[in-house]
């Protein structure tokens, strides 16, 4: 047999765009020239914005079907514009996010379907290391389904989390390590874009009322999310990618070729030439980190800045020891400070622009009012002032889905019907169910009880596991990336104690993190293996 010639780009298209049967050089030239005249009567036809939208998508597909990597390219800067940019579909959502991750699952199908004509061998299917924990949460909160008193509000939640499983079997499959920089470099760009946006919106006061701060002065920042909590909470789950790349560029020897891309140089450049670079490679990944660090105070969210600590601590320690012990160290007397702070001057500090100890006080207050929690003792007759009232609601929904979990304690109450439940545990004032109890993990206790709260734990002991081990292998760029991973695995389930952010998007940006790592991983064990 005569091995099978080099397919051309055109060709290639032609085999993946149609079905996967033979098709000679003739017809191909054929089809080319009638779907090229197809498409020059569109335009023609079409109003000019439309032909200009319709030739950007042709194009756009086109790049897709040879080069899958784009359309990942192309979601995650759509990810924290997703509810603006949906329409209402039966009780749901549905807009650009969910087109393209449809076209990923397209993309990927067609690959399996065409792979054998274009290349010459059938396309295997790779699973990776994520596919057994999110087929046990998956099958855990299936079985709630039996309590589920709306069986649409169990499936939407269920769709969730099989979309994210969809996108890291796409990303395991489609994704070549090589390309991982370059969704790393548009997930930072991304952060640093909602950052600047939320700066502006801080400074010049741009949004609602009710979000002003400082007498006025202020206004908190929320991007793109109409919320400052789940715009910190996005912020959050960059900003640990950000923080693990800085102290890889840092850490980095300038001769290093690992580093070579983000150095802008070659790593046949003298010792000399290299150092004058060595700005540049920190500024890279300092410059997103330090706006989105600003960014994140604008938010003033408590959660998010909890989450946050706790992410750079967990990336810091499976970085570095010895400096995770000098930042515990330090943070620890930080937070005594603003403790000292607090009891000595509880509500007389200043936020004023000429105060040095401005952001100081503006923390300690933050944190002095969240710790008045405890001194409630019952929620439905506690008063309500401007000062507890964030505080004094979440801990209302934080009853009711307690009450839930109480009285259905293996199964739940069924996937994502908290909402349509809540009328009948509302406490005292707050009849409003908010969407989530403003606690993942009690509202995936109230939903799914202890079957699918037990297979949640299973599968992020799992993840991170997994993220520890690509850690532990790599070396360079890729263990940055996977303990920016940890971090922000991290955040995530930090800022859940205190609200949900598998919402508008952000879920997605979870699932794209974890195909990361599945890919990191699947490399270093073949790798391994070969040694």
């Amino acid at each position: 047999m005569h091995p099978t010639p080099p397919l051309h780009p055109a060709q290639k298209f032609l085999a993946l765009a149609l079905p996967p049967v033979s098709v000679n050089g003739r017809v191909q030239r054929f089809l080319v020239a009638a779907v090229t005249l197809a498409l020059a009567l569109l335009l023609a036809w079409l109003p000019l914005k439309m032909a200009v939208l319709a030739t950007g998508g042709v194009i756009f597909l086109t790049l897709a079907l040879l080069q899958p990597s784009l359309v990942l390219l192309a979601l995650i800067p759509v990810i924290p514009f997703s509810s603006q940019l949906a329409l209402p579909l039966g009780g749901a959502k549905a807009g650009a996010m969910e087109l393209l991750l449809l076209l990923a699952v397209a993309l990927w199908l067609l690959k399996i379907l065409s792979s054998d004509a274009v290349w010459g061998k059938p396309f295997k299917i790779t699973h990776g290391p994520l596919l057994a924990p999110f087929a046990v949460l998956l099958a855990a909160v299936g079985l709630s389904w039996l309590n589920a008193l709306s069986i649409r509000a169990s499936l939407i939640e269920t769709i969730k989390w099989a979309e994210m499983l969809l996108l890291v079997l796409f990303i395991v499959n489609l994704l070549p390590a090589r390309h991982i920089k370059w969704v790393v470099l548009v997930i930072l760009l991304t952060g640093v874009a909602q950052a600047a946006l939320g700066l502006y919106q801080f400074v010049f006061k741009v949004g609602p009322d009710g979000f002003l701060l400082f007498d006025g002065r202020f206004l908190r920042a929320y991007g793109t999310f109409a919320q400052p909590n789940p715009y910190a909470g996005y912020l959050g789950l960059v900003l640990p990618l950000a923080l693990s790349l800085t102290l890889w560029a840092f850490e980095a020897s300038p001769s290093a070729r690992s580093v070579k891309w983000a150095a802008f140089g070659s790593g046949g450049q003298n010792r000399a030439v290299q150092l004058m670079y060595l700005p540049a490679r920190l500024a890279l990944f300092s410059l997103p980190l330090a706006v989105m660090l600003a960014a994140l105070f604008a938010s003033q969210s408590r959660g998010a800045w909890l989450g946050f600590a706790g992410a750079a601590l967990v990336t810091l320690v499976v970085r570095s020891k010895k400096m995770a012990v000098l930042v515990a160290v330090t943070g620890l007397l930080v937070v005594l400070g603003l403790l000292l702070a607090g009891s000595l001057g509880s509500g007389g500090a200043s936020a004023d622009a000429g105060d040095e100890n401005a952001v100081t006080a503006i923390v300690t207050r933050r944190f002095v009012a969240a710790a008045r929690i405890f001194e409630i003792t019952d929620v439905a007759t506690t008063p309500v002032t401007d000062a507890n009232f964030a505080t004094v609601e979440r801990l209302a929904h934080w009853q009711a889905a307690r009450d839930m979990w109480r009285d259905h304690p293996w199964l739940g109450v069924g996937f994502g019907n908290y909402a349509v439940i809540y009328p009948a545990y509302a406490v005292g004032r707050w009849l409003d169910p908010l969407g989530h109890a403003h606690n993942y993990l009690l509202n995936l206790g109230a939903e799914t009880g202890l079957v699918g709260t037990l297979a949640y734990l299973i599968f992020w002991i799992w993840i991170f596991t997994v993220s520890w081990l690509v850690v532990y292998r790599g070396n360079g760029f890729e263990k940055a990336v996977a303990a920016g991973a940890m971090g922000v695995f991290t955040h995530l389930n930090i800022h859940n104690l205190v609200d949900n952010l598998y919402v508008q998007g952000m879920y997605l940006h979870v699932a794209i993190i974890m195909g990361l790592v599945s890919v990191i991983y699947l490399r270093q064990h073949i790798t391994s293996e070969r040694v």
